[in-house]
């Protein structure tokens, strides 16, 4: 049976991955900025809000939203858009550990 290289790391790495991938965009980064400082379900267009154009916003919505990041609900002809917050707070958890698990000491010297 053939593997992926990616089956050859843990259930838990390969989750983290998916979800770093998600955040490897500024456009991504800055979508999740502006849900979080809207505090709410976002309906307008938020294509308005990022320098790119429509298509494109709809693509980095569409990786968030794979990934679990962002809740998107049909309302009409447009879709509301949020951050997910027990997906976000998985986030949280994940990065922390992340980083917790490479921490080196301030001396490291390579």
């Amino acid at each position: 049976m053939a593997y992926t290289k990616s089956e050859l790391f843990s259930t838990e790495l390969q989750n983290s991955a998916v979800l770093f991938k998600a955040l490897g965009h500024p456009a991504r980064l800055a979508i999740l900025k502006y849900l979080a400082e809207t505090r709410t379900c976002i309906t307008g267009d938020i294509a308005d809000e990022i320098p790119l154009g429509r298509t494109t916003v709809n693509q980095h919505l569409k990786e968030l939203k794979d990934a679990g990041l962002i809740q998107g609900t049909t309302e009409g002809a447009k879709t509301c858009y949020c951050l997910d917050p027990v997906n976000i707070c998985t986030l949280k958890k994940i990065v922390d550990k992340f980083i917790n698990e490479i921490n080196i000491p301030e001396t490291f010297k390579c």
